[in-house]
This record gives C-alpha cells, structure tokens and sequence, in this order.
C-alpha cells in the first residue's frame, strides 16, 4: 500500500499535471469505486464542467481540489493515476476515467479494486469520515515533541501497531516504521508508555527524517507503485530494515531479523533494536541463520 512519501509524490506529480484542466465528462468503470455519491450517473453529472485548482494530501489520502468540490481518494493497495491523450489505449483495469476539455485524460487504474473516491463540498470534507479521525500530519510544523508524546500519552500498545494506527500519526505504513523504529533503536514490540523520554526523542526525529528522505527519492517501489508519470521511486534502494531479512545492519553488521509484530512482517536489528524482558529474542533459527549467511556469501562470490 502506498504510504505518505508514495501518495505525497503522487500529489506532487497530479499538482503539476491536471492543475487547471477543465473536466469534459467522466466514465465510470467499477461503480463500487464510489462512495460518496455511490451513484456512477450522479457522481460523473457533479463533475462535469469542474475544473481541478490543486492537488492536496491528508495523511494517505489524496485531495483534489476542485471549483466548488473536493475529491477524497485513497490508493489503498495498488491504485494509481496517470494522464494520458484520449487516444491511447486505455489499459485493463482502468475504473474511473475524467476527461478533459484539451483532449487529455486522468485516468485511476486499480488492480486490486480497493480504492475509494469521495465527493465534498469545500471543507466539508475535513469534518467527516474518512479523513475526521486522521491524526498528526508527520512532516507539518504541528508535529512537534510535545504532541507526539501527547498522542502516544499512556497507551500500553506496542508501538509499531500504534505508529500503523492513522488516528495517532498519519501517513506511517509497514515499510517507515520499521525504517523509523530502526533509525531510533527501539525495539517494535517495545510498549508505547514504556519509551523514556530520550526513546520519544529519537522517535519523533526518526519518523520525520525517514519520511523527509523517502518523499526526496519519490518514495519506495517495492512493488507496483510509480508515480503519476510512470516514474519509480529509489527510496527502496536507501532501506537499512524492511526487506533486508538475513543481510547485515548497515550499523552494526548483525543481521536483520523478521518476525510478525501486530499481524504484520517486522524487520530488526536485534542488536541495535533490544528486545524488551517479555519479548522472545532470536526470531531466526541457527538453520535460518546459517542459510541466510550462505546467500549473502553466494551472492559476494558471484
């Protein structure tokens, strides 16, 4: 799932290429994109003859600020938009189509089909579902320490699945906390109101330092995501936790180890990152271990 420095870069692209573009039409594929209006004639007729003045961002949520509307959409999975001329052949999976008047077209192709799309008056849409219950906004300047330790307050949550819950801090996914959790030496299974103040600190710093190098890179391709021209991101290529199972800390040499913390696959250093007392340490088995070791050798020989 695209997170904040993916969907920031995607605003970024969008802001350049459709700021000004007048909608002609607007064909509606997969209605179940929709909802608010969930009515595919209703939501293309209150479209029609808008014209886009900037594209915003509220945590992992797109604002597409129109004359008169505002479109909320959330990429979830695989979701992206691109612009393309009205003569190219549209692509499979492509669910909502804006046509505009130049003979450009903003396209939204979503393979997984879980994306979403809400209509709002201007401002109204700040003050409902989804996007009334978002929490800090991670690289504004109301991200301070203070509020940071505010929202964590006394929560007993371990503090990944607390990151991960946008009703704390937006815009934090699977792949920048681990990244922000590694940069700041704290254990993920480590409880929210057990961090010492300096643990906050670190934290609080890490999260913004990843994000702000992640947005510079245009974010991370781990999988499908490009942004809105097509282009990859390269922050992926800067990542010293996620993904890097059994290759060695950049920090310390030992190597990463993957466990599930909250339902989710979790990268440490179990050197750097200190499991607390109630916490299993060693998430590798030595065959594990060993195995990893041999590929990393493989690939240094090859």
């Amino acid at each position: 799932m695209p997170e904040l420095p993916e969907v920031e870069t995607v605003r970024r692209t969008l802001n350049m290429l459709i700021t000004g573009k007048k909608i002609d039409r607007v064909t509606v594929n997969l209605p179940r994109i929709l909802q608010k209006p969930d009515d595919p004639q209703l939501f293309a007729a209150r479209l029609e003859g808008r014209t886009f003045q900037s594209v915003e961002r509220r945590g992992k949520f797109l604002r597409l600020v129109m004359d008169g509307l505002v479109l909320v959409s959330h990429l979830r999975m695989e979701g992206r938009y691109g612009l393309f001329d009205k003569d190219t052949p549209t692509e499979i999976h492509t669910h909502v189509i804006f046509h505009f008047t130049d003979g450009t077209e903003l396209r939204y192709k979503d393979v997984r089909q879980f994306g979403t799309m809400h209509l709002f008056l201007p401002n109204e849409e700040l003050q409902a579902p989804p996007l009334n219950k978002l929490g800090l906004e991670p690289l504004e300047e109301g991200f301070t320490l203070e509020s940071f330790r505010r929202a964590l307050g006394k929560r007993s949550t371990k503090i990944k699945p607390l990151l991960l819950n946008q009703e704390i801090v937006v815009g934090l996914g699977n792949i920048y906390v681990d990244e922000a959790l590694h940069m700041a030496g704290i254990h993920p299974e480590t409880s929210a109101n057990e961090l010492k103040r300096k643990e906050q600190e670190l934290l609080h710093l890490a999260i913004v330092k990843t994000l702000s190098a992640a947005v510079e890179a245009g974010g991370s391709s781990i999988k499908s995501y490009v942004n809105g021209q097509g282009e990859m991101g390269f922050f992926q290529h800067s990542l010293r936790a996620y993904g890097r199972t059994g290759e060695p800390c950049l920090t310390c040499g030992s190597l990463i180890e993957k466990s599930v913390v909250g339902g989710r696959g979790t990268h440490i250093c179990p050197k750097c990152q200190k499991a607390p007392r109630n916490v299993t340490k060693g998430v590798m088995t030595s065959t594990q271990r060993n195995n990893a070791v041999k590929r990393r050798l493989d690939g240094l020989e090859q």
